[in-house]
C-alpha cells in the first residue's frame, strides 16, 4: 500500500482548471499547499474578456473568494460531473481553495451529495466561522490568504471517509482512474452495492464518476506538459479503448475536443502566466 499512498500523495497536485488559468488577466499565483487535504491555494484578477471559462470535472471542493473591496463574495465550489461556465468579474481579484480529491472541510453545513454541481454561497453553509471571511477578503496579501487559512482549516480538519472510501480512492489514482467495478470487489472484499453506497456517502458520487474524473485528470496533467503527445499514446496509457473513445470521454468532461484544447494552449501562453510561491 505504501506505493499507491505515494502516488495519491502526488496526485492532490494534479487537479486542473485550466479555463481559470486562461482568463486571467496577469499572473496566476500557486501555492501548492502543506497541508495533506489542500490540494493547492491560487489567484488571479479575471480579465476584461475571454470567449468561454469552464469549471471542469476535477473531484474537488474549491472555496472561492471575490476579494473585490466594495462588494466581496465567497461560493462553494462543489465537484461538476461536466463543465460548466463559470462567470468572473472583470478586473475583480480571486483568491481560491482547491481542496484534495474527495476531501470535504468538516465545517461545511451540507452533505457530500449535495455539494456536487452546487455553488452555494459560502457564509450560508458554514459553521463555527468568526471572522474568516472578512480576514481573507480584506487581506492584499496573496501568501497572507494562504496562511490565514490554512491556519484555519487545521483547526478544523476535514470529515473522515470510511476507510472502504479511502481504499477505493487510492487504487483509483492509483490506477489513473482506470478501474473496473469487479476490481474493486476483488480489492476491498465488499459487494459493488456496498462499495457505491459507502462512496456516495463519503463523497457524493459515484466511484464510476470519479474513474472518469481521475482519468480525464491524468490526461489533462500529460497534455499540459507535453502538447505534442501523441493522443493514441495517452488513450492507451489511461486505458481507454481507443482514441475515438478517448476524444469523446475528454469532450464530454471537458466541452470541449482534445485537438481544440492542444491548440488552445500553443495559442496562450498558459504555463507562463502560473507562478509557484
Amino acid at each position: 500500500m505504501n506505493s499507491i499512498h505515494k502516488e495519491f500523495s502526488i496526485a492532490n497536485i494534479r487537479s486542473k482548471q485550466p479555463w481559470f488559468v486562461f482568463c486571467s488577466a496577469g499572473e496566476y499565483s500557486v501555492k501548492v499547499s502543506s497541508v495533506p487535504f489542500i490540494s493547492h491555494f491560487y489567484s488571479f484578477e479575471a480579465q476584461a474578456s475571454v470567449d468561454v471559462i469552464n469549471a471542469i470535472p476535477d473531484g474537488c471542493i474549491d472555496i472561492l473568494f471575490d476579494c473585490d473591496s466594495s462588494k466581496p463574495t465567497a461560493i462553494v465550489c462543489g465537484t461538476t460531473l461536466e463543465a460548466q461556465s463559470v462567470d468572473f468579474i472583470s478586473q475583480h481579484r480571486y483568491f481560491g481553495v482547491r481542496m484534495s480529491p474527495a476531501s470535504i472541510p468538516s465545517f461545511l453545513d451540507i452533505s457530500a451529495s449535495e455539494l456536487v454541481n452546487q455553488r452555494p454561497n459560502f457564509n450560508e453553509t458554514t459553521h463555527k466561522i468568526s471572522d474568516l471571511f472578512e480576514k481573507i477578503v480584506s487581506e492584499t496579501s496573496f501568501t497572507n490568504q494562504v496562511n490565514i487559512f490554512s491556519d484555519f482549516l487545521i483547526k478544523f480538519g476535514i470529515r473522515n471517509h470510511s476507510s472502504l472510501t479511502q481504499q477505493v480512492i487510492a487504487h483509483i489514482f492509483h490506477s489513473k482512474g482506470n478501474v473496473q467495478i469487479q476490481n474493486l470487489e476483488s480489492l476491498t472484499g465488499y459487494t459493488s452495492r456496498t462499495i457505491q453506497r459507502q462512496f456516495i456517502n463519503d463523497t457524493g458520487i459515484t466511484p464510476k464518476a470519479f474513474c472518469r474524473i481521475v482519468r480525464c485528470q491524468f490526461a489533462l496533467y500529460n497534455i499540459n506538459l507535453n502538447t505534442e503527445i501523441k493522443q493514441s499514446d495517452i488513450a492507451y496509457n489511461l486505458g481507454f479503448n481507443d482514441q475515438s473513445h478517448f476524444s469523446r470521454e475528454f469532450k464530454s468532461l471537458l466541452n470541449t475536443t482534445p485537438n481544440s484544447y492542444i491548440n488552445h494552449l500553443k495559442n496562450n501562453t498558459y504555463l507562463e502566466k502560473i507562478r509557484f510561491h
